[in-house]
């Protein structure tokens, strides 16, 4: 049996603040990235000075009282404010382009519960925002391993975008297993592992899961967060399906717990 669930329940992430930097009347863009956030565990404000080290127009990650992170709001905007779904399923959003900034990656390790369509128009986006940049740091690697969830294999295909990536990472030596409920063989197209069933882990989980190469859980000992957030280095996203088209999960670049997470499928599917 799977059990992505306990580590979800793990999480202990300090309190975090997205602190906008604002140099006139409170813009758009500053209630379209509060209400992204509404009723998560990070907090959306309006610095009242500015902050050392985070420059203008742009928006600052606090954690414990520390400034963390920061990155020009117009990258929040071409990330994730100013688009929707459809960029990624389409392929509109191209593969390159999957970059996050820094205030978002630096949000790891923190529990986040999510809608989707149409209970919510934006919540979900998150989610895939951080799966696709997950994919982009496998086909940069060109190697290791890739283990992707889409509760129906047939997504693969259906979604042009998607299937676009994995044809992508298909062309690289990363080794690339793909998980569902079996409704298509996406084997029979592309260069991938697929692993077909139902209900646990099939049904009900949303994982995307990279590890390089020479990756172990020893690598973090002594690695600092910009080690663990580099390009290159593994990475994870973890989500579950609590009810219909509601979700709960995280991501983290923790080589520990990539490679705990890893194996914990490898094991399990």
């Amino acid at each position: 049996m799977l059990t992505l669930r306990r580590y979800i329940d793990r999480l202990n992430a300090p309190p975090r603040t997205l602190a906008v930097l604002e140099r006139g009347p409170e813009e758009p863009t500053h209630r379209m990235l509060a209400g992204l956030f509404d009723e998560q565990a990070v907090e959306v404000e309006v610095a009242t000075t500015d902050l050392p080290d985070a420059g203008g127009d742009a928006v600052a990650l606090i954690e414990d009282g520390d400034l963390v992170a920061s990155s020009p709001m117009a990258d929040l905007e071409e990330a994730i404010l100013f688009v929707n779904s459809d960029l990624y399923t389409t392929g509109t959003r191209k593969l390159a382009d999957a970059d996050l900034p820094e205030v978002l990656t630096r949000l790891s390790d923190a529990r986040f519960s999510l809608r989707g369509y149409p209970l919510a128009h934006k919540e979900k986006l998150l989610l895939i925002a951080v799966s696709r940049q997950i994919e982009l740091r496998a086909y940069r690697a060109g190697s290791g391993t890739l283990r992707s969830s889409f509760q129906r294999l047939s997504r693969i295909e259906d979604e042009q975008g998607t299937r676009r990536v994995y044809e992508a990472l298909g062309s690289t030596d990363v080794d690339v297993h793909v998980y569902g409920e079996p409704d298509a063989n996406p084997a029979a197209s592309m260069p991938v592992t697929v692993h077909e069933g139902y209900g646990d882990g099939y049904s009900d989980s949303w994982f995307v899961v990279f590890r390089p190469d020479g990756a172990s859980g020893a690598d973090a000992a002594g690695a600092t967060d910009a080690d663990a957030e580099r390009d290159d280095g593994g990475a994870a996203l973890v989500a579950l399906e609590t009810s219909p088209r509601v979700w709960e999960g995280f991501w983290t670049y923790r080589p520990d717990l990539v490679a705990d997470i890893d194996r914990t499928i490898r094991e399990s599917l």
